[in-house]
């Protein structure tokens, strides 16, 4: 396992404070021996806490360029045809993964091909499970168009904790199934939409590894 390159900011950032805090604890209230040893467990969790949330696991990854692969780890909470009113403006096939602070928050391709579409919007930071985050929240939207015509869709998508997304692609670049495609800090979730009839391997509330666990078929 390796540390995401996101994340090397994030950590030192905790490490200066950490340093700090101790710091102060340890010249002022040296004595009391309680508070020490609070802040020494206090700081140990505070780094691992960040450290785990911007690893960057070893994976066997799926690669099958008839299937749609999960874009990011996390718990399925939605699958429903709904309008997709920004690019398609037509029915389409939702399929939503939460993640929580614990997954991986390191974002893949779910299929190869040309990114047709991208664009970043600024919004708000309601709650990723609130259906209005998908339309009102910070997020950019990416479609990628299979060789063999079809497109997908898919979201990233802030939550109340995550307050950055970070994205690698531009309309015109040639992308890899499962290649990173961005990655978002703290908590958020992945709206794909896909073409009505596509064949959905999941189950609502299903824990998904991205990269790894088949979403569908094309």
């Amino acid at each position: 396992m390796t540390i995401h390159k996101e994340g090397y900011t994030s950590i030192a950032l905790s490490v200066l404070v950490i340093f700090i805090l101790n710091a102060i604890v340890d010249y002022k209230f040296h004595d009391v021996t309680w508070l020490v040893w609070l802040t020494y467990i206090f700081s140990l969790a505070l780094f691992i806490t960040v450290l785990q949330f911007f690893r960057n696991p070893k994976r066997t990854f799926t690669d099958d360029n008839n299937l749609i692969i999960c874009p990011a780890d996390g718990k399925v909470v939605v699958i429903e045809e709904t309008y997709e009113g920004e690019y398609f403006k037509d029915q389409r096939l939702q399929v939503s993964i939460f993640m929580s602070p614990v997954n991986v928050h390191i974002n893949r391709n779910p299929i190869s091909g040309v990114v047709k579409f991208f664009k970043y919007h600024p919004g708000k930071y309601l709650a990723a499970w609130n259906p209005k985050s998908s339309t009102e929240n910070e997020r950019t939207t990416v479609v990628v168009e299979h060789a063999n015509g079809s497109p997908v869709l898919f979201r990233q998508i802030a939550g109340a904790l995550a307050r950055r997304i970070v994205w690698y692609v531009k309309e015109g670049d040639i992308v890899e199934q499962n290649k990173e495609f961005g990655f978002i800090k703290f908590g958020s979730r992945v709206d794909l939409f896909l073409p009505i009839g596509t064949k959905i391997n999941l189950e609502l509330n299903q824990v998904v590894k991205g990269g790894i666990t088949v979403l569908g078929e094309l």
